[in-house]
């Protein structure tokens, strides 16, 4: 086991964590209280000024409701402005949520074909054979 261990450590598990200082953004975040988020992030210089030429980011976030709680969605909305990103939130949301149904379904029927039935299948100490 410590041989399994060495070679985890080996696999990157002790590598430095460094944040990049060429590639810093602010982070702001609106809301309407209702709906969700809309994270607006602009590139800055390492003194936190907005960097020249540099393109802005929006993402959106929001959940969407399962029988098991609430599941985060977060898409990139491609928008050059707020308000623009505002209007397009609902499309974004859509296509997320169509995603993750899809992804849901798709981890069902994983789940659905790996059980293994107790008896099914050739057990020997199932029986079957008569002596």
């Amino acid at each position: 086991i410590s041989g399994d261990k060495e070679n985890m450590a080996e696999d990157g598990l002790n590598t430095e964590i460094k944040m990049d200082p060429k590639d810093l953004y602010r982070e702001e975040v609106f809301t309407d209280r209702r709906i969700g988020t809309i994270q607006r992030l602009t590139p800055v210089d390492g003194d936190g000024q907005a960097a020249d030429g540099g393109t802005v980011i929006y993402l959106g976030q929001t959940q969407l409701m399962t029988p098991a709680g609430a599941l985060p969605l977060s898409f990139e909305i491609q928008a050059a402005s707020l308000a623009q990103a505002a209007e397009m939130f609902a499309d974004g949301a859509s296509v997320a949520m169509e995603e993750a149904v899809q992804r849901l379904e798709e981890l069902r029927r994983e789940q659905g074909s790996s059980i293994i039935v107790p008896g099914a299948g050739g057990n020997a100490a199932g029986g079957g054979l008569n002596m």
